[in-house]
């Protein structure tokens, strides 16, 4: 049940020293990035936006000895530029390309752990339902058909990335053995949709943001859907502009949003990834507009059942009624490259390759 999995392990179910907050924040408002206490083997130091997090020993902890006297964390947005940062020497651990991937298998830089884990993401093709280019099913399934995953998953992560056969990544309840649309696709059956619907020369915009794979993904099923005559013009954008495109309460660009890849992240339990696209978070988070009284049922029920094996059919269910609407076509659940030097720590990381800091030791 998603409290045990979302609720109390994540963000919202850490305690916190009741007296020290309320000194801090006085008036009611909030501590920024200045916490007035700390309980763990760390203190957050200092802190510079978009610079770096530096943590430190917290000289009052009394339990085990932490790994290291501090550790300094560094955003890097742009993986790429993640990827020569570690290489150069600037970094110690690093989140990698899945498109780089095997070649820093096959050839780690000196003294590096290369390893890939399974990620809890949700990447996939979106089409707005409200838009009137693609209020017919049929041109929603056309699109459906006519794009081949695998080889969708070559060009843009090097064939490191699972299949997705929804929004459940496998290893979580209500991951979907396969999904309705064969990954592959069909060109034939695609052209039949389009038939059914009675368009040719469709012309559509395909929106991604510009930062990682979003772009080669774009671009694959722009060449994809060429072959069953649908004109693509794939609009790549800064991510403050891509994420605001499909919210009503960002102005009317959603009217005109037509296909998009989006990137969900997820949680180990399966509410995490299907709440987005319930009828409530229609021009929030449910940018393909789709409402399914069905689907709105099931994931409130879903919510209440304990044993995983009937909790399951419930997700099933929910993914098929996402598919049978046309709007989406699931690409993958994305993977997390990671690489480490091993002459300093030791990592830890979740199972999905998210670093745990606490458990980084020195090598």
């Amino acid at each position: 049940m998603p409290a045990w999995y979302i609720t109390f392990p994540y963000s919202v179910g850490h305690i916190v020293s009741e007296e020290a907050v309320m000194k801090a924040i006085k008036d009611g408002g909030n501590f920024g990035m200045k916490p007035p206490a700390f309980s763990g083997p760390y203190v957050l130091a200092e802190w510079k936006q978009n610079q770096y997090a530096l943590l430190t020993r917290n000289p009052e902890w009394s339990g085990p000895k932490p790994g290291f006297d501090e550790i300094r964390i560094v955003p890097i947005v742009d993986i790429k530029t993640a990827e020569r940062a570690y290489q150069a020497g600037d970094v110690d651990f690093a989140t990698i390309g899945p498109d780089s991937l095997a070649t820093f298998k096959s050839n780690p830089p000196p003294d590096t752990k290369v390893e890939g884990y399974s990620s809890l993401h949700f990447v996939w093709l979106g089409m707005n339902m409200d838009n009137p280019k693609l209020k017919d099913i049929n041109v929603r399934k056309a699109i459906q058909w006519a794009i081949n995953v695998p080889q969708t998953l070559t060009a843009a992560y090097a064939g490191q990335a699972n299949v997705a056969t929804g929004p459940i990544p496998p290893g979580i309840v209500g991951h979907r053995e396969k999904a309705l649309v064969p990954p592959e696709g069909d060109l034939a059956k695609a052209k039949e949709f389009l038939e059914k619907a009675g368009v040719s020369d469709l012309q559509l915009t395909l929106d991604c943001d510009n930062i990682g794979i979003a772009s080669t993904i774009a671009q694959t099923i722009q060449a994809q859907l060429s072959q069953i005559g649908i004109t693509v013009q794939v609009n790549a954008q800064d991510p403050g502009s891509f994420w605001t495109i499909g919210q009503e309460s960002a102005g009317d660009r959603w009217k005109d949003l037509q296909l998009y890849i989006q990137n969900y992240s997820g949680l180990p339990d399966p509410y995490y990834c299907t709440t987005s696209f319930v009828k409530a978070q229609v021009g929030i988070w449910n940018w393909e507009r789709f409402r399914s009284d069905r689907y709105d049922e099931l994931n409130d029920k879903a919510m209440t059942i304990e044993d995983p094996n009937e909790r399951a059919k419930l997700y099933y269910e929910m993914q098929d009624l996402m598919e049978e609407s046309g709007a989406y076509r699931f690409l993958t659940n994305d993977v997390t490259p990671v690489v480490y030097r091993t002459t300093k720590i030791q990592a830890g990381t979740r199972p999905d390759g998210v670093p745990l800091y606490l458990d980084f030791k020195p090598a």
